[in-house]
């Protein structure tokens, strides 16, 4: 025996945690139920929630039901979290409509809870894979350095509000770590076609439920929301027109949702797959576009335009260069052409700022704020402005001041330092979507790269007229993007060392 190598405690105890593990796994439910254990323990839960309904009445039905079902769901978000994932992605859509269904429940909380799960997995397994290779880019270096800035906010010495932070925090920080969780869990072409093909049926429901409402009106629990909510019905209701908002927080989170999924089915119309699904595109394409139109939103209309530009350059070819001609006459003839419709015209004045007076208005305040921000490095914490700042620090300047922008928002709360952090973080995601998009060579990856690119560009010009990276479902999906240029590229390396090369044209 002293010849045989012994083996440390942690290997044995691995070891013996694995048979554990089989012994249960191979064990029949029959097994299970007439186990001694399993008789004292549920006897004991007997009594236990006899005693609580006794005592506490249906409050104590309602939690011990809610914890019973709350155990698979959370073993399954530990244990399995791609399908976590896919639980997420789909929250993500749904979760404002619920909150408006459900009488304002705690959704942040939910969402936030989610999130938290797939960390707790993404540590449990990294354990025993403690390689961090899958995280080495430019983007995580920047994406770090982001979201420790805005940890540092907390000692920012003009901050009106600390409690103002830990709640922006919340939402800057848990949801900007899922980008790590995507990387390191979608690791097959598989799951990608998954989960685009989830993110373009998510989004029909959401074209399909925004034409309902246009065209039969909103439902009992939204004109109750709406009356709840007079300040969105005085922005949502123009011009004898109610702006649509489908399953989303508001209008411009429809109109933004749509953009993006428009480009990513533009850019799979490229990609070498069957005519009835390029069919089938271009009819999602069609509705994407009218749900858009009935949002009402400025600022969306010049992004369809935009990411199609990019997806034309960076596939520069005759083909590319012919369909580039006949849609850039599309848009020019929409632009221009007579009409009545106050959805069209409203189309139209967003090719026309100078014509446009909120656009006017949200200049006056932009030069207003300017010399704040100058002399301000640091800006005025976390949440100083919009909801936070008027509930947290209603009598300061900037509670009163509406950013109407992602980058004027970021500039006031986090200061020039803020903005040029946050600039070259989407610089750097789009430099590595571009230079990642030439480097791949599998054509259906390229694909992808190519659509997750436009969209980032698309997010980061649309950035500028709203705040188009805090809402969800696109405070997600951004960063699912984001990840996705990345794995596009390992994956088709991973593919170039086995020879499987997919270089149809």
């Amino acid at each position: 025996m002293q010849g045989l190598p012994i083996e440390s405690g942690k290997r044995m105890l691995k070891r013996r945690y694995d048979q554990m593990l089989f012994d249960i796994k191979s064990q029949t439910l029959g097994d299970i139920v007439l186990h001694p254990v399993a008789w004292v323990t549920l006897a004991s839960l007997s009594i236990l929630f006899s005693a609580l309904i006794v005592k506490y009445g249906i409050l104590s039905v309602v939690v011990i039901l809610a914890g019973i079902l709350s155990l698979p769901f959370v073993y399954t978000m530990l244990a399995y979290p791609r399908i976590g994932i896919v639980i997420l992605l789909v929250s993500a859509y749904l979760v404002m409509f619920v909150e408006k269904v459900g009488g304002h429940p705690p959704v942040g909380v939910f969402m936030d809870g989610l999130e938290l799960l797939l960390f707790a997995g993404f540590f449990l397994k990294h354990k025993y894979d403690k390689s961090w290779a899958f995280t080495k880019s430019p983007v995580t270096v920047l994406l770090l350095l982001w979201i420790g800035y805005n940890f540092a906010e907390v000692i920012n010495p003009v901050a009106a509000s600390r409690v103002a932070w830990l709640f922006t925090i919340r939402t800057v920080a848990i949801v900007t770590l899922t980008y790590f969780i995507f990387l390191y869990y979608i690791n097959t072409v598989a799951q990608i076609r998954l989960i685009l093909k989830l993110w373009i049926g998510l989004s029909l429901l959401a074209a399909l439920y925004a034409l309902k409402q246009e065209y039969f009106g909103f439902s009992a629990f939204e004109k109750v929301w709406l009356a709840d909510n007079p300040s969105a019905s005085s922005l949502y209701f123009i011009g004898g027109h109610w702006r649509k908002f489908s399953i989303f927080s508001d209008p411009v989170a429809l109109a933004y949702n749509m953009v993006i999924s428009l480009l990513l089915c533009f850019s799979l119309l490229f990609s070498n797959i069957r005519l009835y699904k390029k069919v089938m595109l271009g009819g999602c394409m069609v509705v994407f576009t009218m749900a858009m139109l009935y949002s009402g939103t400025r600022g969306a209309f010049v992004l369809i335009p935009a990411g199609m530009a990019i997806i034309f350059i960076l596939k520069l070819n005759v083909k590319t260069f012919i369909v580039g001609a006949v849609v850039a006459a599309i848009f020019l003839a929409a632009i221009h052409i007579p009409t009545s419709n106050q959805t069209f015209l409203r189309f139209q004045s967003a090719f026309k700022p100078s014509d446009d007076a909120s656009y006017n208005v949200r200049k006056v305040n932009q030069k207003r704020i300017q010399p704040y921000i100058k002399s301000h490095p640091m800006g005025g914490g976390l949440g100083s402005t919009g909801t936070w700042g008027q509930r947290f620090s209603p009598n300061t300047y900037l509670a009163s001041f509406p950013p109407d922008s992602g980058f004027v928002r970021v500039a006031v709360e986090t200061g020039w330092i803020g903005l040029v952090l946050l600039s070259a973080f989407l610089f750097t995601a789009l430099k590595t979507g571009i230079n990642n998009y030439f480097q791949i060579q599998d054509t259906e990856l390229k694909t992808y790269c190519l659509a997750m690119t436009a969209i980032i560009f698309a997010l980061t010009i649309g950035n500028f007229p709203q705040e188009a990276l805090v809402q969800f479902p696109i405070n997600i999906y951004f960063y699912l993007a984001l990840a996705l240029v990345i794995i596009t590229l390992r994956l088709d390396r991973q593919k170039q060392s086995t020879g499987l090369i997919n270089t149809i044209k």
